[in-house]
C-alpha cells in the first residue's frame, strides 16, 4: 500500500508561507520583517488557491515562497536587527531610570549601523543590471530631495538625497547624456542614456510639498535608504569610468547660499594625485625656506598637469574622427509611402548634444524655474548661464544688461519698450548691478519663454525663436516618446498635411448649412403666418397652378434623346427657370430673394457627392469580402475596423475643432 500524503504538506500548502508564520520563523518583529523583504527584493506572492496555501481556519490575505523566506534565514541583516532591538531595551530602560546621560551615549555610540553593501551586489551581479533598476530609484531620491524635513522625514535625509541627484546630474552634465525632457501635470520627466540603456525617471516641481498623514514614510524611508546605497554605486562607477575622482568636492557654504549644482567641483584623477602628492610633503617638510621653495615647484607642476590635461580635452573634442566627418549626421527614416506609419528616429549622440547650446550666453529670469533650466542647458553644451541674485548663487554673471548675454528666459507678459537709463543696485559684495525694470527690453537680444529650450531639446535642433516669444500662444508641447501612427491627429502638422480629401469642404458646406438652418427658422415662422392670411383671402378658390402649367413643366421637364451636351445644356436652362420661380414667388411673398449659387459651390457639391458614391462603393466591398470570410476572422476584422473607425472620428473631431480656431483667428487677425 502506498503511502498516505498528508494534508499541508505537499503541494502550495508546503509552496507558500503566510506572514504570521514567516516574521515567527525568523524571530523578528513585522516592523524589520518588512525592512527585510524590501532591502532583498522579496514581495508577497498570490497562490492559485487560497484554501489549499492556507494551513489555518482563519482566512490569510499575505502569502510568501518558503524558499525566500528559508533564504533569510542565513541573512547577516538578522543579526543587526536582534543588536538593535537589545539596545533599545536598554535605552528604555535607562529612561525609565532617569539616566538620561546614559541613554544618549547608548543611542549615539553603541547603536549597530546597517551596511547595505553586500545586498546591493547580490542583487544586481552586474552594473547593466544596476542601470535597468535606476528609473524608481531616481523617481523617489529626487521626490525625497524636494520634501521638506519633518519628523517623518529627518534633514539628514534630505541632504543626502539632494547630494547624490545632484552628483547623478553632474556626469550627465559632463557625459552628455541626456536625450528628452518632458513638462507634464506630475513634473518633468528626464531620459537619459547610459552605456546603451535608456533610464527615465520623475522629478517634481519645487511647490510647496504638504506632508500629509495617509502616507507610511517608514516604508519610503526604507526604500529611500536602500536608493541611497544603489546609487551611491552607481555614481561611483560612472565617476571612475570618465576618470574622475568621487565623491566631488562640495562646498556646503555655496550650497546654503543656493548655488546647487555650482558647489560641486569635478576634479580629474591626475590633478587630484598631484594635489594629495603636495598636500603628502607639506606635511613631512620642517625648514620654513625648504617648504616654501618645495611648494612654489608642486604648485607649478600642478599647473602644468592641469594645462595638459584641458589641452587634451580641448584636442579630443576638436578633433573629428574620419569615418564620423564622412558619414555627416545620423540618418534619418523616411517612410516608403506617405500611408506609412513614422518610424522611430535615431536618438542625438553626445557630440551632437554637447554642441547645441554651447555658442549662447542664457540669462534667466527670477520668475522662470531656475534649477531645471540650467541643468538641461548644461547638459547640452552652454558653458555661460547667469541669473538673478534672487536665484541663488554660481551664476555665469548677475548682471542682467551683460552685452555677452545671447538669449535671456522670461515667462512674463509682452515686451515692447526699450531700454531707459538704468539704476544701480547695492549688492554684498560692493558692486553694482545693472537693474532692468520690468517691461522693457535690451536691444540685441533674444527672448525666448522656457518651453523653448524643452522642444528644442526633444528636437535636437534649435526652432524659430519668434514663436516663443514673451507673450505669445506657444506651439503645442506634446510628449517626444509618442509618436503620432498613419490615421492619429497630430498637431504638429498643419491640417492640408494630414486631412483626407475633400474634408474641409465637407466642413464648411455643413457650417453653411447651420447657419442657413438657424436663419430660416424664423423665416418659416413668417412664411406660415403668411400662407394662413393668403388662404383667409382666397377662400374656397384654388391658388395651385393649372393644367396647362403643369402639362408645360412636365413638357420642359423632359430632356429628351439628344447627346450629353443637350443634356447639360438643358439642365442648366432648368436650374436657371427654377431658380427664376423661386425669385418670383420669394418676391409675391415678401420673403428675401434667395441667392443662386456659384460654380464653385456646386463644383464643391459635385465633389463631395462623387466621393460619398466612392465611399459607398469601398463600403459595398468590403461587406462583399467579409462574406467569404469565417466567422473568426470576421470578428477580428469588425473589431479592427471599429477601433480604426473611432480613432478617424476623434481625429476628426479634432481636426475640425483646430479648423474652426483657425478660421476664428483670421477672422480677428
Amino acid at each position: 500500500m502506498a503511502k498516505q500524503k498528508k494534508k499541508g504538506q505537499a503541494g502550495q500548502a508546503k509552496n507558500y508561507i503566510t506572514r504570521t508564520q514567516a516574521v515567527r520563523k525568523l524571530q523578528i518583529s513585522l516592523p524589520d520583517f518588512r525592512r527585510l523583504c524590501i532591502f532583498k527584493g522579496i514581495y508577497p506572492r498570490e497562490p492559485r488557491n487560497i484554501k489549499k496555501a492556507s494551513k489555518s481556519a482563519t482566512h490569510s490575505t499575505t502569502f510568501y515562497y518558503t524558499k525566500d523566506i528559508q533564504y533569510l534565514l542565513h541573512e547577516p541583516l538578522l543579526q543587526k536587527f536582534r543588536e538593535q532591538n537589545a539596545l533599545s531595551k536598554k535605552i528604555a530602560r535607562s529612561l525609565g531610570r532617569n539616566e538620561v546621560q546614559d541613554a544618549v551615549r547608548l543611542e549615539k555610540y553603541a547603536m549597530p549601523k546597517i551596511k547595505l553593501d553586500h545586498i546591493v551586489r547580490e542583487r544586481y551581479p552586474t552594473f547593466v543590471d544596476a542601470l535597468r533598476d535606476l528609473d524608481d530609484a531616481l523617481s523617489l531620491l529626487f521626490l525625497f530631495a524636494n520634501l521638506p524635513s519633518t519628523s517623518a522625514v529627518p534633514a539628514k535625509v534630505i541632504a543626502r538625497c539632494q547630494r547624490l541627484c545632484h552628483e547623478f546630474e553632474h556626469y550627465l552634465i559632463t557625459t552628455h547624456s541626456l536625450r528628452k525632457s518632458f513638462l507634464s501635470i506630475k513634473g518633468i520627466y528626464y531620459q537619459a542614456t547610459i552605456q546603451g540603456q535608456d533610464i527615465m525617471w520623475l522629478v517634481p516641481y519645487k511647490f510647496v510639498q504638504r506632508i500629509t498623514q495617509d502616507v507610511d514614510y517608514r516604508i519610503m524611508g526604507t526604500f529611500v535608504e536602500f536608493y541611497c546605497t544603489l546609487l551611491g554605486f552607481v555614481n561611483y562607477r560612472l565617476y571612475t569610468s570618465i576618470g574622475l575622482v568621487y565623491p566631488p568636492k562640495f562646498d556646503v557654504a555655496s550650497d546654503e547660499r543656493g548655488a546647487e549644482l555650482s558647489a560641486f567641483t569635478l576634479e580629474g584623477h591626475r590633478v587630484a594625485g598631484a594635489i594629495e602628492q603636495k598636500e603628502d610633503e607639506q606635511k613631512t617638510l620642517t625648514n620654513g625656506d625648504g617648504q616654501v621653495q618645495n611648494s612654489e615647484t608642486l604648485q607649478a607642476q600642478i599647473n602644468k598637469i592641469a594645462q595638459e590635461a584641458d589641452v587634451e580635452d580641448d584636442t579630443k573634442q576638436d578633433e573629428v574622427p574620419e569615418e564620423q566627418a564622412d558619414s555627416g549626421t545620423i540618418d534619418t527614416f523616411v517612410p516608403a509611402a506617405p500611408e506609412g506609419d513614422t518610424l522611430p528616429q535615431p536618438d542625438l549622440s553626445g557630440d551632437e548634444a554637447g554642441t547645441l547650446f554651447s555658442n549662447f550666453t542664457f540669462f534667466i529670469s527670477r520668475e522662470a524655474p531656475r534649477h531645471p533650466i540650467e541643468f538641461l542647458l548644461r547638459a547640452f553644451g552652454c558653458k555661460r548661464i547667469g541669473w538673478d541674485p534672487v536665484l541663488g548663487d554660481g551664476a555665469f554673471t548677475h548682471d542682467e544688461t551683460d552685452p555677452r548675454i545671447t538669449h535671456q528666459v522670461v515667462d512674463r507678459p509682452a515686451l515692447a519698450q526699450a531700454l531707459p537709463a538704468v539704476q544701480g543696485q547695492e549688492t554684498p559684495n560692493d558692486q553694482k548691478l545693472q537693474v532692468v525694470k520690468p517691461g522693457y527690453i535690451i536691444p540685441g537680444r533674444v527672448y525666448v519663454q522656457p518651453q523653448w529650450i524643452w522642444d528644442c531639446v526633444n528636437e535636437g535642433k534649435l526652432l524659430r525663436t519668434d514663436l516663443y516669444a514673451p507673450g505669445a500662444t506657444l506651439p503645442p508641447h506634446l510628449s517626444p516618446w509618442i509618436r503620432p501612427t498613419s490615421g492619429q491627429y497630430d498637431p504638429r502638422a498643419t491640417l492640408e498635411e494630414q486631412e483626407p480629401a475633400g474634408e474641409a469642404d465637407e466642413d464648411a458646406g455643413d457650417d453653411e448649412a447651420e447657419g442657413e438652418v438657424s436663419a430660416s427658422e424664423g423665416e418659416d415662422e413668417e412664411d406660415e403666418s403668411g400662407e394662413e392670411d393668403e388662404a383667409v383671402d382666397a377662400g374656397d378658390m384654388d391658388v395651385a397652378g393649372s393644367e396647362d402649367e403643369s402639362a408645360e413643366e412636365e413638357v420642359d421637364g423632359f430632356s429628351g434623346f439628344d447627346d450629353a451636351e443637350d443634356a447639360s445644356d438643358v439642365s442648366s436652362d432648368l436650374d436657371d427657370e427654377a431658380q427664376h420661380q423661386k425669385e418670383l414667388e420669394a418676391e409675391a411673398s415678401g420673403r428675401p430673394v434667395p441667392v443662386a449659387h456659384s460654380k464653385e459651390e456646386a463644383r464643391k457639391a459635385k465633389a463631395i457627392k462623387a466621393r460619398q458614391t466612392a465611399q459607398s462603393k469601398k463600403e459595398e466591398e468590403i461587406e462583399r469580402q467579409k462574406m467569404m470570410m469565417s466567422n473568426k476572422k470576421r470578428k477580428l476584422f469588425e473589431k479592427m475596423q471599429h477601433s480604426n473607425n473611432k480613432r478617424d472620428s476623434e481625429a476628426e473631431k479634432l481636426r475640425a475643432k483646430r479648423r474652426k480656431l483657425e478660421k476664428a483667428g483670421k477672422t480677428k487677425a
